[in-house]
């Protein structure tokens, strides 16, 4: 079976198939942060217009559930909106914030809704992640080299800046970076930070896994463990190792072998649960452990977060991000977690807007999981997002794990129409 890097199909399908085959060119220039943002309103674009002139409704048959999610965007919208007037930001900067949604928190209703309405088949987008696999191990393998030989690690902010607006993280192009607590080399790959780059080889290798070709497999799986390892992101080493034995074994859950299992095992458990919690613990505490200095400062956020937005903002919340003092190395306070960063930003309406489409779909997907490998990788992209939101803001860096957005809708919309993908 020959590889399929050259797709054939509607300008829709040949854009998101090339935005991923092309990544790491783009981030040679720079410009992941601008493609990524504006990739999802372009084909949005264009669905919109081809259903305007060919007189075809694309959007008729797109499931309640996606909708739910584009309904839960939007309040953010509203939420963000009610809290600059609340808090007098002003017009500028309320245009600012809602250009900063439009990049963010909105690519979590556009993505699932195109997936929806794109008629893009599961194995072009697999293929293509698969591509980006590869081209990870490789630079991988090639920046280590360079690493050991001692060449620079950042090469150059992209000026495509202007344009983004966004922090020099984004726009940096850079061979490694350096763990500041070390000294040694730590890889962000085409992220903008490295724990980001853990998160995105927890995303890869659930499409990877799913490749019918042997060698494509091996090459995208072989880039996602190059990319947790190299990243040192210690809840993506976690989440990586826990993701692929879920994705493996959920359709084992059919099995009244492996019932009968879990119902000898769970009492067991249940027996043994404090020392078992203490484990846990203790292994929890070893690894926040190897990184005071981080752990100390997203403990300190996380306070200040809450604290804040309980008295100050427990509705609409504070509408943006602010500095922080010198105790949280003059981090923002709302970054590093989702769930703080949303109650501070956005308040309880923020955080509903998020949790309830996000455990909706996740019920949803697991009473499909077990007979449909679609619905299964799909239910494993968001447990990977709820493991990860307590970690990352996963507002910041929708622009990179889009295709999970976009697979999300797509297989709510063949659950629907009763496609089987086991």
């Amino acid at each position: 079976m020959q590889s399929q890097t050259h797709y054939q199909g509607t300008v829709e399908e040949k854009l998101i198939c090339w935005a991923l085959l092309f990544t790491y060119p783009i981030y040679a220039i720079g410009g992941l942060y601008i493609i990524g943002s504006l990739l999802g309103w372009t084909v949005l674009g264009i669905v919109v217009l081809r259903s305007f002139f060919e007189g075809e409704n694309s959007f008729r048959q797109v499931p309640l559930i996606v909708w739910l999610w584009g309904l839960g965007m939007l309040m953010m919208l509203m939420s963000l909106w009610v809290a600059h007037a609340d808090w007098s930001l002003g017009a500028t900067q309320t245009i600012k914030s809602t250009a900063g949604w439009a990049k963010g928190w909105a690519l979590l209703g556009v993505f699932p809704l195109l997936g929806a309405v794109v008629n893009l088949k599961p194995e072009r987008l697999i293929r293509a992640v698969c591509v980006v696999g590869k081209h990870t191990a490789i630079f991988g393998a090639i920046t280590f080299i360079l690493y050991v030989a001692g060449a620079p690690g950042q090469l150059f902010i992209s000026p495509l800046q202007i344009f983004g607006g966004a922090g020099d993280n984004f726009f940096m192009v850079s061979l490694y970076g350096v763990n500041p607590e070390t000294g040694a080399g730590r890889w962000q790959f085409f992220a903008p930070w490295a724990p980001a780059a853990g998160f995105l080889s927890c995303i890869f290798v659930i499409f990877c896994l799913q490749e019918k070709e042997k060698t494509w497999r091996n090459w995208g799986v072989a880039g996602c463990v190059v990319m947790a390892m190299l990243s040192q992101s210690r809840a993506g080493w976690a989440i990586f190792i826990m993701i692929i034995p879920l994705f493996l074994f959920t359709s084992q859950l059919k099995n009244p072998w492996l019932l009968l299992g879990l119902g000898v095992l769970l009492p067991i458990i249940l027996l043994l649960g404090e020392p078992i919690y203490e484990w846990v613990m203790d292994t929890f505490q070893q690894i926040k452990d190897t990184r005071p200095d981080s752990t100390r400062v997203r403990a300190a956020l996380e306070n200040l977060a809450v604290q804040r937005w309980r008295d100050e903002a427990p509705i609409w919340g504070h509408g943006k991000v602010e500095s922080g003092a010198k105790l949280v190395e003059f981090m923002p306070i709302g970054s590093h977690h989702t769930w703080y960063g949303l109650l501070f930003v956005k308040g309880l309406v923020g955080l509903f807007a998020l949790a309830i489409p996000m455990v909706v779909s996740l019920i949803y997907l697991f009473v499909f999981s077990a007979h449909n490998v679609q619905a299964r990788a799909a239910m494993c992209l968001l447990v990977v997002f709820v493991c990860y939101s307590f970690f990352e803001n996963l507002e910041i860096l929708a622009y990179l794990y889009w295709p999970a957005l976009f697979w999300l809708g797509m297989t709510f919309k063949n659950l629907r129409n009763g496609e089987s993908h086991v």
